[in-house]
C-alpha cells in the first residue's frame, strides 16, 4: 500500500502522512512533529530490517534472541560511528486512519523518493526524515581515499526495499542526471543530498598543483576537494551547505573566522 504524504511549506517544509489501519511509519529520533489521538508511538533501538524487532519465523529461543540482540547491536554501532540517532520512532494507525507529521533540522526542502526494490538510494547523514517500515535504512561508508577528502561524502545514508522515504536538506533543491551533461558533474561536496544506485560517487582535487589550483584552493571557497557525480540516474542537490549557513550565523554574531578569503582558511563549524 503507497504511503499517502503531502510535502507542505516553504523555506521550512513538513511532510503530513496519512496512515491506514495497521500501516507503519518510522522516522529518525527528533524529527517527529505531531500525531492525532489514534497513532501509537513506540521507540526502538532497531532498524525495521529487523535487529531487536520480532519478526515471524526467524528462529526462536536464546539462540534466536542472541542473533537479535547482536543485529541490534551492530545497527546501533554503525549509526553510533555514522553520528546518526541511536534509536527510531514507529507510528501505527489503530481503529481507523490517523495522521502524523514529520520535518527536518534544517530551513530547506523536502522530497519523498518512491524504491521499487531494484535501486537502492544514497544520501548525507542526517537527511533521513521518515520512511515506510518496508524500506530499510543503513549505513553506507564511502571508504578509502574518496571518504578521507569527501567531507560530506564519507558516511551514507541507504535506503533499500521498497516504499516511500522521506529525506530533507537546506535550501532549494535541484534534479540533475550526470547523462544529460556528458556522464560527469562536479559539486561541492556540502551541496550533495541524495542520489540513485548507479551513481559513482568520487573526490577530485579542485585543479592541480599549480598557482591556479592553490588559488582556487585557498581563495575559491570550495577548499582542496569537490565531489564528482558520474553516470545515469537522479541526483539531488541543495542550494545551501552546513558550512555556509554555520559561517553565517558566527559572522551575524560576531565571532566570524573566515576571513575575506574562504577556501583554505574558513572555519569548518562542528
Amino acid at each position: 500500500m503507497t504511503l499517502q504524504q503531502e510535502i507542505v511549506g516553504n523555506a521550512m517544509q513538513m511532510a503530513v502522512v496519512n496512515l491506514h489501519p495497521g500501516q507503519t511509519v518510522y522516522c529518525e529520533a527528533g524529527k517527529f512533529l505531531f500525531k492525532t489521538t489514534n497513532v501509537t508511538m513506540e521507540t526502538r533501538l532497531s532498524g525495521p530490517n529487523g535487529g531487536g524487532q520480532q519478526q515471524g519465523g526467524g528462529g526462536g529461543g536464546m539462540g534466536g534472541m542472541l542473533r537479535q540482540a547482536m543485529g541490534t547491536a551492530m545497527q546501533v554501532g554503525q549509526r553510533m560511528i555514522a553520528g546518526e540517532s541511536l534509536a527510531f520512532q514507529y507510528f501505527s494507525a489503530q481503529g481507523g486512519e490517523g495522521t502524523v507529521g514529520f520535518a527536518g533540522v534544517l530551513p530547506g526542502e523536502m522530497r519523498a523518493l518512491e524504491l521499487n526494490g531494484t535501486r537502492a538510494w544514497f544520501a548525507e547523514k542526517d537527511a533521513f526524515v521518515a520512511a515506510e517500515s518496508t524500506v530499510e535504512f543503513g549505513i553506507a561508508f564511502q571508504g578509502g581515499r574518496t571518504g578521507m577528502s569527501g567531507g560530506e561524502g564519507f558516511i551514507l545514508e541507504k535506503f533499500t526495499g521498497h516504499g516511500t522515504v522521506i529525506i530533507a536538506g537546506a535550501g532549494n533543491f535541484i534534479d540533475l542526471n550526470p547523462a544529460d551533461f556528458g556522464g560527469r558533474i562536479e559539486v561541492d561536496t556540502g551541496c550533495v543530498v541524495a542520489f540513485e544506485e548507479g551513481i559513482q560517487y568520487g573526490v577530485q582535487r579542485v585543479g592541480g598543483l599549480n598557482r591556479q589550483g592553490l588559488m582556487n584552493a585557498v581563495f575559491g571557497g570550495e577548499g582542496l576537494s569537490l565531489a564528482t557525480l558520474e553516470g545515469n540516474g537522479r541526483v539531488i542537490l541543495q542550494s545551501l551547505t552546513i558550512e555556509s549557513l554555520a559561517n553565517a550565523l558566527k559572522k551575524a554574531q560576531g565571532g566570524d573566522k573566515q576571513g575575506p578569503t574562504g577556501g583554505l582558511f574558513s572555519t569548518h563549524a562542528g
